[in-house]
């Protein structure tokens, strides 16, 4: 608690994860909305490019992340590397993908009819967005948001190509102090990170039971 280093890494954790789980989140409820859609064409192609990030090795993901964003970007032409929009630009790429498959699988046997009712009755594109679709998405929803969460919270591989001395994380904190000494506050942190996660995954079973109870599945 009074170590200034392990302080500014969770805080960087948690802002970059809050920020990298918001812009995934959005992403990927667009992504899995449109890839529903039976006219989509290329569909099998768009799918394999954005669940791309899970099948490349992430050394490879990060290293390509590094160079991409080393390069001037922009009308600003400032790189991106070692700054905080490039961290969590890439760790909402990393997280996206989690997000498309489980709203994907939300959208399974997912009843259009109920689109073309709220349409009938006068309702517009978007309220039928936020009134008829997203409460039934919305455990697929906050399931992919919890795994897009975990994997920027304890992802380290690109965190060392991408972040700088400012940007470090606590998976980061820990692999230096790993590297420098052996000390408490590794197993402290450790422990409390197995804590997060063991929470974070009983969030995401009754949030599966919660969308099958709605989608009328018996468990």
């Amino acid at each position: 608690i009074n170590n200034d280093q392990w302080l500014h890494a969770l805080k960087n954790s948690f802002i970059i994860g809050i920020c990298a789980t918001l812009l995934a989140t959005t992403l990927g409820t667009v992504a899995a909305l449109g890839l529903s859609r039976a006219e989509l064409p290329y569909k099998g192609l768009i799918m394999g490019l954005l669940l791309s990030p899970m099948i490349v090795p992430l050394i490879i993901t990060a290293a390509a992340m590094f160079f991409f964003y080393s390069a001037p970007f922009g009308i600003s032409e400032i790189a991106l590397a070692k700054t905080y929009l490039g961290v969590i630009l890439a760790h909402a790429a990393l997280g996206t993908p989690f997000v498309v498959i489980t709203v994907t699988a939300t959208l399974v046997g997912f009843d259009r009819n109920l689109i073309r009712a709220s349409n009938n009755m006068g309702a517009d594109n978007v309220t039928t967005f936020f009134k008829v679709i997203m409460p039934l998405i919305l455990p697929g929803v906050i399931s992919g948001a919890l795994f897009a969460f975990v994997t920027s919270f304890d992802e380290v591989v690109v965190v060392l190509f991408m972040a700088g001395f400012e940007q470090r994380t606590i998976p980061r904190q820990m692999w230096s102090g790993i590297r420098e000494q052996i000390s408490p506050t590794i197993l402290a942190v450790a422990t409390l990170l197995v804590l997060i996660s063991t929470i974070l995954l009983a969030t995401m079973e009754i949030l599966r039971r919660r969308s099958d109870r709605l989608r009328g599945i018996k468990n």
